[in-house]
């Protein structure tokens, strides 16, 4: 059996909106969806039954929720549900290991001050061994989509583009081909983005790059991303792609470049760091402050 993509729900506005968007994936992908609920019983609540049973009856009536109105806007999907006991991190992370894709809920605040991701969907993203994809609150379909001939939101226009966001001092094999597929799945645009900057006055950038000037120096870059990409091009030749050389940070740098996505791609190193695991700074930055879904793809 193919491996499902899995949501997790609790009940909330952005669960659900990453339940919907899950069932689309699910569809394009052509895989069926899991709704996974965690909850978690503490030995110390007095009567362990009766506080079971709640738990049971809350998840039961999330999961309902969220089929409703899955059936309801992509009734083509194949649905199952699931309730599982324990910590909402530990369990999703569990059910992520039998995923095809891991799909969670974050709450949108504003365009000024960012996105706020809850401490289980930070726990699930620094640790998960499959990809993850944090989708907001407000979240619709059309939101995925090109805006019609009059500027109006619409359902029947094409994709908007798929944003890559690629360090090529490390690109990633696995990064760069989640994002090629996805750009695929929609028949989007797939646009690579990397940020470069200026080499400290204390030392040359990576290889010959530092030797030259500005200007130079990001034809240098342009001609690098071109080679890298070159057999995932040919791997996938009907996807049209725009390489992009942009100088700064690339924490800025990709925050501007999926303004108006439909998804932006993002690697995470899964090699243990002293203080533990973590997103690390770009995608920590995609995920507080993209409005478009992140997909965090983890990497050696």
């Amino acid at each position: 059996m193919l491996p499902p993509v899995i949501a997790g729900i609790d009940g909330s506005a952005e669960s659900l909106a990453a339940a919907e968007w899950a069932a689309r994936e699910a569809v394009r992908r052509d895989r069926p969806l899991r709704l996974v609920h965690a909850w978690n019983w503490h030995p110390r609540q007095e009567d362990g039954e009766i506080a079971t049973a709640a738990q049971r009856h809350l998840a039961r009536r999330s999961l309902r929720q969220a089929e409703d109105r899955i059936r309801h806007t992509c009734p083509g999907v194949k649905l199952e549900d699931e309730q599982v006991e324990g910590p909402a991190t530990a369990a999703l992370l569990k059910a992520a290991e039998r995923a095809d894709l891991l799909v969670l809920g974050s709450r949108g605040l504003s365009g000024f001050t960012g996105f706020l991701v809850g401490s289980v969907a930070l726990g699930v993203v620094a640790r998960a061994g499959r990809p993850v994809v944090l989708v907001r609150a407000e979240e619709e379909v059309a939101d995925e989509h090109l805006p019609d001939g009059d500027g109006g939101a619409s359902t029947r226009t094409g994709y908007r583009d798929v944003v890559l966001g690629i360090d090529l001092a490390e690109p990633c094999d696995d990064v760069i081909e989640f994002a090629f597929e996805e750009a695929r799945l929609r028949g989007a645009r797939l646009k690579v983005v990397h940020a470069w900057q200026q080499p400290s006055p204390i030392g040359l950038g990576s290889g010959d790059i530092g030797l030259v000037s500005g200007p130079d120096r990001a034809e240098e870059w342009l001609g690098f991303l071109t080679a890298v990409l070159q057999v995932w091009r040919e791997k996938y030749p009907g996807v049209e792609v725009v390489e992009t050389v942009t100088e700064g940070r690339p924490q800025s740098v990709l925050v501007r470049a999926a303004s108006g996505a439909s998804l932006l791609v993002v690697g995470r190193r899964t090699t243990e760091r002293p203080t533990g695991p973590g997103t690390g700074p770009v995608a920590h930055a995609a995920i507080h402050h993209v409005g478009c879904p992140v997909a965090v793809v983890p990497h050696a």
